[in-house]
């Protein structure tokens, strides 16, 4: 049999189901894989190993007399160390969370915990899911499995690095302005940002209370729909949660892509932010073999992209200032110098311009909303370059925001991220986005493993 920890979810679960697998021996090979390439990733802040093998135990015991209460009863998830475990530090990856102990799980832990999933690590992040990688915080950076000397995006570096080095089949993100799309492109993983409001932020800690999302990473198209059907679902304890019936992602994940008209963003690529050539050459591959598939893929034009990251600083800035006002203003020197360069423009935007940001986002969701009476879904650039060095600070501060993944937070709409090439320099990953109406999130899985059947990107992986 394959090594466990090289299994996707979808596959550990029919094995765990069928007895040929345990919990337990799928948690023993992933805890060596992450004791085997820790020291070079740093993606694991937290490890949980005991508490997680009593878990997967139990798991076991009850799956042998009642069967699994779900296909992810005995899994192995991950944890961006911004959402709340019962009983352990969520530290933010920064000085000023190291002893903030969770009194109780996050909705989506609480969910997760309900489905039989198992928690053996809390991953590494950027600062408040904000800053860069820093190399001056109580913990190092994550880095890119694909290629040690980069970085994997963030901010939910952990958990992409973890999910791509195959250390775990799993792992929850955050996404305000891209963060769970971001690493997913960078690592060559499967991402989602659901619609916002889909899953609950309750025991998720704050960056942009109306931009954030959190969105499950995973290395196939079919282990992000079983993760979304797990944690999805109206929290009447999370003011932004929407009431939408629970559904069953999966189940068009074999209808292809016949009949689906998608509309390709090109302008966000070629004159918005210009990408490098081999990323535009990726996507317009992608474009052609969906149409190979059986789907009419046109050109259709959304507002410029400055329009769209112009509005998500004016919203996102001060509203991360009020959950860090105190701290900026008596604990400046405890923030990473990225993080606190991030945050401090925050405390100086006024609310005329918070307020006209905020009316301009509804010109700007009822633009994309419009596309979709033309198209079924659409299709755009993640980002417009691979990854920089990890340590050359000038790049990554010249690459982050060459993205186009901002646009959907602005907006809500739901989109993923999936791997559509790799760069021929550092082997690095290359990623493209499909999004679609709200709470289509079936629809964009159902395209998605169209892709990923038909490209040759889901059985490649880092050589660790």
């Amino acid at each position: 049999m394959t090594a466990p920890h090289l299994l996707p979810l979808s596959e550990a679960a029919a094995l765990i189901a069928a007895r040929r697998l345990s919990p337990v021996e799928l948690l023993q090979d992933c805890l060596g894989r992450i004791a085997a390439l820790e020291p070079r990733l740093n993606a694991v802040i937290r490890l949980l190993a005991e508490e997680a093998m009593a878990a997967a135990q139990a798991a076991e015991a009850e799956i042998a007399t009642h069967g699994p209460r779900s296909p992810l009863h005995g899994l192995p998830v991950g944890l961006k160390d911004i959402i709340d475990l019962a009983g352990h530090p969520t530290t933010c990856h920064s000085k000023l969370c190291l002893d903030r102990v969770a009194a109780a799980d996050a909705a989506v832990v609480a969910r997760l915990r309900e489905a039989g999933a198992v928690f053996p690590a809390k991953l590494a992040t950027h600062e408040f899911a904000i800053g860069g990688p820093a190399f001056d915080l109580p913990f190092p950076p994550a880095r890119n499995p694909w290629n040690t000397a980069h970085h994997p995006g963030g901010s939910s570096s952990g958990s992409g690095a973890a999910v791509a080095a195959r250390m775990l089949p799993a792992a929850l993100g955050t996404d305000t302005g891209g963060s769970v799309r971001h690493p997913a492109t960078h690592c060559g993983l499967v991402g989602l940002k659901p619609t916002y409001g889909l899953v609950s932020r309750r025991g998720v800690f704050p960056l942009s209370f109306t931009l954030d999302h959190v969105g499950p990473m995973t290395r196939t198209v079919r282990d992000n729909a079983l993760l979304l059907n797990a944690i999805a679902g109206h929290d009447p304890l999370d003011p932004g949660s929407a009431d939408h019936a629970r559904e069953d992602y999966t189940r068009d994940l074999n209808r292809g892509v016949r009949g689906l008209r998608i509309g390709y963003i090109r302008h966000f690529h070629e004159r918005d932010i210009p990408a490098t050539p081999e990323v535009a050459t990726a996507l317009d591959a992608a474009a052609a073999l969906l149409r190979v598939e059986g789907a009419d893929v046109v050109d259709l034009a959304l507002p410029p992209l400055g329009e769209f990251a112009a509005v998500n600083r004016a919203i996102m800035l001060p509203e991360a200032a009020s959950v860090h006002e105190t701290w900026l203003r008596e604990r400046p020197g405890d923030y990473a110098a990225v993080t606190r360069r991030r945050l401090l423009p925050g405390m100086f935007i006024g609310g005329v311009d918070y307020v006209q940001a905020q009316r301009r986002r509804r010109q700007l969701t009822e633009a994309v909303q419009a596309a979709f009476t033309q198209v079924d879904l659409l299709l755009c650039a993640s980002s417009m370059d691979p990854a920089s060095a990890i340590d050359d600070e000038p790049e990554v501060e010249r690459t982050y925001p060459r993205q186009a993944r901002t646009p959907f937070n602005v907006t809500g709409h739901p989109a993923i991220s999936v791997m559509c090439g790799q760069s021929s320099a550092a082997g690095l990953p290359i990623g493209m986005q499909l999004v679609g109406p709200s709470f289509s999130e079936a629809l964009i899985f159902r395209a998605a493993a169209a892709y990923e059947r038909a490209a040759p990107w889901r059985e490649m992986m880092p050589q660790l």
